[in-house]
C-alpha cells in the first residue's frame, strides 16, 4: 500500500494575506489540483494535514474514500509537526509514503506513478540492507518533490523538528537515496508568491 501525506497547514506568509491553497488556477483552487493529481495515481490513501484556515480548506476538499483530513493544532511550529501528525495517521498497511507539498499543482499523476514504479523495480530482488528507502525526483540535478519514503524511515522522520522538513533526514541518509531524473520542471515549481499565479 502506498500513502501520500499532503502538507496543507501553512500560513502562506509570502502571499500578502491570501491563502495560496485556496487561490484559483484555471478556476480551480490550488489544493484541488494537488489532490486530483494524486487521486489519479496509484496512491492508495491520502492524508491531508490542515491547520491555517482549516474550515475553508475542508470546504474545498471533495469527499472521497481515499482521503482523510487531519487538523494540526501546532501548525505554527513549523512543517515538521505536520509531517509527524500525517505519519501518525497513515494506514498500518502502508509500505511507502509520499510527503507532498500542497502548493505544487503541476506534479501530475505520471510523476507519482514513475516514482512508485522505479522504487519497486530497483528494490525488487535486493536484500533489505541494500534497498533504497528514499526516492527523490530531480530536475537538471536539483532535488524536487514529492519524496517517496519507505515505511522503515518512519521512526527517523518522527524525530525531525521545526521548519526543516525532511531535508535534514535526506542529508543524513545519502546511502539510502535513489534519485530519479525527470525532464518535467514541475517537481521544483511551487506556488508561493502572488507572481507565481500570474505565469
Amino acid at each position: 500500500m502506498i500513502s501520500a501525506i499532503i502538507l496543507a497547514a501553512g500560513l502562506s506568509s509570502r502571499m500578502n494575506g491570501e491563502n495560496k491553497l485556496t487561490k484559483k488556477i484555471n478556476g480551480i483552487p490550488l489544493i484541488s489540483h494537488t489532490i486530483k493529481n494524486i487521486l489519479g495515481s496509484a496512491v492508495d490513501e491520502i492524508v491531508i494535514v490542515v491547520g491555517y484556515e482549516e474550515d475553508i480548506l475542508k470546504s474545498l476538499i471533495e469527499k472521497n474514500k481515499k482521503i482523510k483530513i487531519i487538523y494540526n493544532k501546532n501548525y505554527n511550529s513549523g512543517i515538521a509537526s505536520s509531517i509527524k501528525i500525517g505519519l501518525k495517521n497513515i494506514s498500518t498497511k502502508t509500505e511507502a509514503f509520499f510527503i507532498s507539498l500542497g502548493d505544487m499543482p503541476n506534479v501530475n499523476q505520471n510523476i507519482y506513478n514513475k516514482l512508485i514504479k522505479v522504487r519497486d523495480k530497483y528494490n525488487k530482488k535486493l536484500k533489505i540492507k541494500y534497498k533504497k528507502e528514499i526516492i527523490i525526483p530531480t530536475y537538471q540535478g536539483k532535488n524536487g518533490n514529492p519524496i517517496l519514503f519507505s515505511k522503515h524511515m518512519k521512526k527517523k522522520i518522527m524525530k525531525i523538528e521545526g521548519d526543516a522538513g525532511a531535508k535534514s533526514l535526506v542529508e543524513l541518509n545519502m546511502n539510502k537515496i535513489l534519485k530519479v531524473p525527470f525532464k518535467n520542471d514541475a517537481i521544483i515549481l511551487d506556488f508561493d508568491k502572488p507572481e507565481d499565479f500570474k505565469s
